[in-house]
């Protein structure tokens, strides 16, 4: 880990929602929500949505751009907004909701153009891409019930997300598109029944429950980075076990077969991995997740930048 951190400040709509899509990830060290690009002090939350300061709602993270760089941050914006709304975002409308991103400095101004740019012309969205770039500001922290409102108020904040057309549109627009008939000529049989059917491989039968390599283990599906090898422990259970991932992956209550277990399944595929369970190494977090390796595809350490995960290089620091 570097000691130099950063500060990147993100405008994306109602700022309760821009917390929990970089929560406990690896290198985030804090998430802040507030108001910033406005003409008062110390404004409030009332005075904010009145529409009469010019500030936006908006999250300051500070972070580790060794572990966790200013372009995977700039990715996973994106993907909690709609940049082309120019009247605010979703429900919520009006000029304290509507997206932008505050740079801090040169390259991350240079970043955040060449990110636009490559939104632009991926052709994801018909309409102009309007989310602004601009110099960072004074950023005011918001009140303290509106910090972490994702955790203290799980529930409303789960109605409103859902309520307010973000949850779909995110779904709708960011999720990794999946066609069942094209998904059944790219896997084998075990892929499939694994990762769309819910199915389990057997044990010690299978690619990587004794694979030794240096590098990362993504999803089948959608190549989204998973785990590690430096995270990846000989269990005994004949699966690949590894005590945590490599940033964040889904976990839902699993109540088949007359049990009680823990699912992880992929982020962006929505791929079945496995379970995690509460018996792992217990200096490294107790934590084994217990994945199929028909889940899994391996990139190892030193094809990683050509295939696009140079920002995960780290890891092998």
């Amino acid at each position: 880990m570097s000691n130099q951190v950063e500060k990147a400040i993100f405008a994306g709509g109602c700022f309760w929602c821009m917390v929990e899509p970089f929560d406990e990830r690896p290198g985030i060290h804090s998430i802040v929500s507030g108001y910033t690009g406005g003409h008062t002090e110390n404004p409030t939350y009332m005075e904010v949505v009145s529409e009469t300061t010019g500030h936006r709602e908006a999250v300051q993270i500070t972070y580790d751009p060794e572990i966790f760089p200013y372009e995977r941050l700039l990715q996973l914006f994106w993907q909690q907004i709609d940049p082309t709304d120019a009247g605010g975002q979703f429900a919520d409308r009006g000029q304290s909701y509507t997206t932008a991103i505050y740079y801090h400095s040169a390259e991350q101004k240079r970043l955040a153009e060449e990110s636009k740019q490559g939104l632009e012309e991926s052709g994801k969205f018909k309409a102009p891409i309007v989310t602004e770039i601009l110099p960072a500001e004074v950023f005011y922290p918001a009140e303290d019930k509106h910090q972490d409102y994702y955790k203290k108020s799980k529930f409303h904040y789960k109605r409103y997300k859902k309520g307010s057309g973000r949850a779909d549109f995110i779904k709708n627009h960011w999720s990794f598109p999946k066609d069942k008939k094209e998904l059944r000529s790219q896997l084998t049989d075990i892929q499939y029944m694994v990762t769309q059917e819910n199915g389990t491989e057997r044990p010690f039968q299978n690619e990587y429950h004794d694979h030794e390599g240096e590098g990362i283990y993504v999803d089948i599906v959608s190549k989204e980075p998973l785990f590690s090898s430096k995270d990846k422990y000989d269990a005994g259970c004949g699966w690949p076990s590894f005590t945590k991932p490599i940033e964040k992956v889904k976990e839902e209550l699993d109540t088949s077969h007359g049990m009680f277990r823990t699912e992880v399944r992929s982020e962006q595929a929505d791929s079945h991995l496995g379970h995690v369970f509460d018996d792992g190494p217990r200096d490294k977090g107790g934590l084994r997740y217990c994945i199929n390796s028909a889940a899994l595809e391996f990139v190892p350490a030193e094809e990683m930048e050509e295939k696009g995960y140079g920002y995960l290089k780290h890891l092998f620091r």
